[in-house]
């Protein structure tokens, strides 16, 4: 029996916001605002049945509302890093907000984790959960096109956690979405991440400049730090990786839904398999959280604390031929599928 509440949050911009718990009894509870879509909470149990929540984030709407590193938001309406905020399509060059040095990153300086989206309640025997609804307008941080978005949490009873993308347009644009939240299986604030193990089913990664934005090839993880075909500890070969691992990896996928990675945690007993039809996912190991926020329980977030696994198309492809193409034309539909699912091991 999963079941829905829904409260206030809070109050940004004179508009109230709410917040939505999803839990099915003793096994796992999320919690979801309207305000960027952001999960704020996961609580999940260990191997002693101790739930603890392992997701970053803050305890009130003023955390979220001030500025932070995208906790547990939708991304878009492109996902990860633009070069110099430009690409060209059909023949017309676009130039988007720059907010990430001279680059574009998530969207822009006002990207969909600050928007309140609307919100419809889903209740089923298989899933419960929210659709969030919103609109891009034409010009919106420099991108092209109306765009309407939908997005779609459901928790089901095997303590997956569902989120589908749904986008449509008025013009030739672009779009790439993905959900951002910062995963610690020992719990947040709990300590870093580098003793979690992590497989990715992935035989290549994106190289990138030092900028991070991708050169445009793809080079292979074997006899590199970014070998994980097979479960390792994140922190193995972490110091070979200049400021931590921030890289887009080549999911071995054919556009179907894969398990594209498992994170684990031994001590507590929980993990996280992740799923998706993206032909990419980012791996961050919140490498520029250096104590100065203060989360959960004002407990501090560190270098490490968190990782991301954000399943998207490559960073960049607009200028990329050779990536897997984000155009998004009037007439067709956006769609994808990410899972994450939770459990135990005893």
């Amino acid at each position: 029996m999963i079941t829905l509440e829904k409260s206030v949050f809070g109050q940004i911009d004179g508009k109230e916001i709410y917040l939505y718990t999803i839990s099915l009894l003793n096994k796992i509870t999320v919690k979801i605002t309207n305000y960027g879509g952001i999960v704020t909470s996961i609580l999940i149990p260990d191997r002693d049945g101790k739930m603890e929540d392992v997701v970053l984030g803050f305890d009130n709407i003023r955390g979220y509302s001030g500025t932070h590193p995208y906790f547990g938001c939708i991304v878009g309406r492109y996902a990860n890093r633009i070069a110099k905020g430009k690409f060209v399509l059909d023949g017309k060059q676009y130039q988007l907000s720059m907010n990430a040095g001279e680059n574009h990153l998530h969207g822009g300086k006002k990207g969909f984790d600050k928007k309140i989206w609307q919100v419809n309640e889903i209740r089923s025997d298989d899933e419960t959960g929210i659709e969030l609804t919103t609109i891009s307008h034409d010009g919106e941080e420099g991108y092209p096109g109306k765009l309407k978005i939908r997005v779609i949490y459901t928790l089901t009873p095997s303590m997956e956690l569902k989120i589908k993308y749904f986008a449509e347009t008025d013009k030739p644009t672009c779009v790439n979405l993905t959900h951002h939240s910062y995963f610690n299986l020992r719990g947040a604030g709990n300590g870093d991440i580098l003793d979690h193990s992590l497989m990715i089913h992935a035989d290549k990664y994106t190289t990138t400049n030092e900028q991070l934005i991708p050169t445009g090839e793809l080079e292979e993880v074997l006899g590199t730090p970014f070998d994980f075909r097979q479960s390792r500890l994140i922190g193995q070969e972490i110091d070979k990786v200049e400021g931590g691992y921030d890289h887009n990896f080549a999911l071995i996928t054919k556009g179907d839904l894969i398990k594209a990675a498992v994170l684990s945690e031994s001590d507590s007993g929980r993990y996280m398999e992740v799923y998706t039809d993206q032909p990419g996912m980012q791996v961050y190991t919140s490498n520029f959280l250096d104590g100065s926020i203060a989360g959960k329980n004002g407990k501090p977030y560190h270098k490490h604390y968190g990782l991301c696994l954000e399943t998207q198309h490559f960073p960049d492809s607009p200028n990329h031929p050779d990536f897997a193409s984000t155009i998004l034309r009037p007439g067709d539909i956006f769609q994808s599928v990410t899972i994450y699912k939770f459990g135990t091991m005893f």
